[in-house]
């Protein structure tokens, strides 16, 4: 736990409350950002993928518009649509660059990022820039829940409950009787899905935890048979039909479904993955296998 408190990816995820309100703050004046009534496309990927399922669900959940997220290389380029929404930390990742040369002049675009002096500035037709969320770990963590942050005030959402949540929940310990455990799933409703997914993925990066991820009544179509004494089923922001939560708990599952602001929430998925990591002698701030950005070489098949 001592080398956790010296890593990028601690104070990073310690520094979320005032990111968010900053990101809130930037909301106001972000004109780029789709308008009410616009059909809109949101584009990232790995965690900017989920955030961009997240803000895609919650969007026409407030009647503004439909709105679909993809994989940015899983984009169906014969569509069309008032505006495309990319979201990308570094500026850098190929698949999202490749995705902005591709409909340039016949989709309008904006792209969220971390660093404007990088690639994605001269592709994107605007800008919308989350600087003060920078990041040096390879983890993301306030980046993407600052750009969802920016999104959520933008469409009519009160992200006040969900920062003073998350400054609460950053003075408590992780708790150990999940932190014992060794299969984790985390399971969402409506825009909470792509916060699950999020959850899932932090866990497998920093921790290398068996993780994984669904809507929540979907669930039980299967994967609830994995489901023993050893799981955690975690419900992101503790949105969870009485029914199925009494169904997980009959398998001896440790349930975690504490009504919280999912992006709170999820700042408790984040801290657990770094502490479960710590503990493995893992370092947070660079799993193997991963960079930063991923920048794929053209003359490479």
């Amino acid at each position: 736990m001592t080398s956790t408190s010296k890593s990028h990816v601690h104070n990073e995820i310690a520094s979320q409350p005032q990111c968010w309100r900053r990101a809130v703050e930037l909301s106001r004046s972000a004109d780029a950002l789709p308008r009410a009534g616009a059909r809109v496309a949101v584009i990232g990927c790995g965690t900017s993928w989920f955030v961009a399922q997240a803000y895609a669900a919650l969007r026409e959940q407030q009647g503004l518009g439909e709105t679909d997220a993809f994989a940015a290389s899983e984009f169906p380029a014969a569509r069309s649509y008032d505006r495309l929404v990319a979201i990308t930390r570094s500026g850098t990742t190929s698949e999202v660059l490749d995705l902005l040369r591709l409909v340039r002049g016949r989709i309008p675009t904006v792209a969220l990022t971390a660093d404007p002096a990088t690639p994605v500035a001269d592709l994107a037709d605007d800008l919308v820039v989350l600087d003060f969320a920078e990041e040096k770990s390879v983890v993301q963590t306030r980046f993407a829940t600052s750009a969802l942050a920016l999104l959520r005030a933008h469409v009519g959402d009160d992200v006040e409950p969900a920062w003073q949540e998350a400054e609460r929940l950053l003075t408590e310990p992780v708790d150990p009787k999940v932190a014992e455990r060794h299969q984790f799933v985390f399971l969402g409703q409506g825009w909470t899905v792509g916060l699950a997914h999020e959850a899932a993925l932090k866990m497998r990066e920093a921790s290398l935890s068996w993780a994984e991820s669904y809507p929540a009544m979907d669930y039980r179509h299967g994967p609830i048979s994995l489901a023993d004494e050893n799981s955690v089923v975690w419900f992101l922001g503790g949105g969870s039909p009485p029914r199925l939560v009494q169904e997980v708990e009959r398998t001896g599952a440790l349930v975690v479904a504490d009504r919280l602001d999912p992006l709170a929430d999820l700042v408790r998925a984040q801290r657990l993955a770094v502490a479960l990591g710590s503990a493995k002698g893992l370092d947070p701030d660079r799993p193997r296998n991963l960079d930063r950005s991923v920048v794929l070489d053209p003359a490479r098949p």
